[in-house]
């Protein structure tokens, strides 16, 4: 991978359904898991994060549909609204893409939500088993802002150990935090394995997120840019995938994990301020 960077509905209703009653429906298919990923144009190797995010979920026998909404992605996403599906490109066995550059915004409706594109998605897509949304955290709140189902989504930031990319991730949370009420949030942090400046970050924004916004971050985890591709995900970053999965479906979700992979404990970080 190197790339990143209603005819079913019951016939006994008479009345027409909402987005609201959609994502309820697709927020109970016990399968998918809708993840979303704040895109940072500050980061330099946002990517390598992407790619060690679906090889972790990859290692648990999950399919992930990357949707590439950020800034950078293909200008030609027009050609998604033909059909989606034909739009979708298969990078492996366990993951596929779709440049979807201004796409969130096809699907707004009166209230200024964008939550149709989720069901979409979904339908395009049916061999999927994470949904990861990678956007800006405008696009993000309009997605997610007073649906149902959002409080088992938690965002997942992108940083690096300078100055910029941290500003932006920060920023990024006080507008999911306050316009879409996603209170609680991750991080993928890119700094050399050694970085003295990492942990200190991470505190930073955890700190700042509980003593400013009443957010919280959740849990961190440390990639190193210049990480071989085939290397197995560390520890941290099965954690955070668990964990991923476990807020969307529950402790059944872990059922299927391989045995490898429940043998760490699975509580955050002692300092994180949950």
């Amino acid at each position: 991978m190197n790339r990143f960077f209603d005819d079913d509905l019951p016939m006994s209703r008479t009345m027409p359904l909402d987005q609201a009653d959609g994502l309820r429906r697709l927020f109970a298919h016990a399968r998918v898991c809708v993840l979303p990923v704040v895109s940072n144009p500050n980061v330099a190797f946002g990517g390598v994060m992407l790619e060690r995010l679906c090889t972790a979920f990859a290692e648990h026998g999950r399919h992930t549909l990357v949707v590439d909404a950020a800034e950078r992605a293909s200008e030609h996403s027009e050609m998604a609204l033909l059909d989606l599906a034909e739009c979708i490109e298969p990078l492996s066995p366990q993951v596929s893409y779709l440049a979807a550059r201004g796409l969130p915004l096809r699907f707004v409706d009166s209230t200024g939500s964008t939550a149709g594109l989720l069901q979409a998605l979904i339908e395009a897509a049916p061999q999927c088993d994470v949904l990861l949304i990678h956007a800006s955290a405008s696009d993000l709140c309009r997605l997610f802002a007073r649906s149902a189902g959002a409080d088992r989504v938690r965002p997942l930031l992108l940083a690096d150990d300078r100055p910029a990319s941290v500003t932006h991730a920060y920023a990024a949370m006080k507008l999911l935090t306050q316009r879409a009420g996603l209170v609680v949030h991750d991080l993928l942090l890119g700094a050399a394995k050694h970085s003295p400046r990492s942990e200190r970050i991470a505190m930073q924004i955890a700190t700042c997120a509980d003593d400013f916004l009443g957010a919280v971050l959740r849990d961190w985890v440390q990639i190193d840019p210049a990480c071989d591709a085939s290397e197995a995900p560390s520890q941290e970053l099965r954690r955070l995938v668990r964990e991923q999965l476990r807020s969307t479906h529950g402790d059944d979700a872990l059922a299927a994990l391989p045995p490898h992979t429940l043998t760490r404990a699975d509580a955050p970080p002692a300092w994180a301020p949950i």
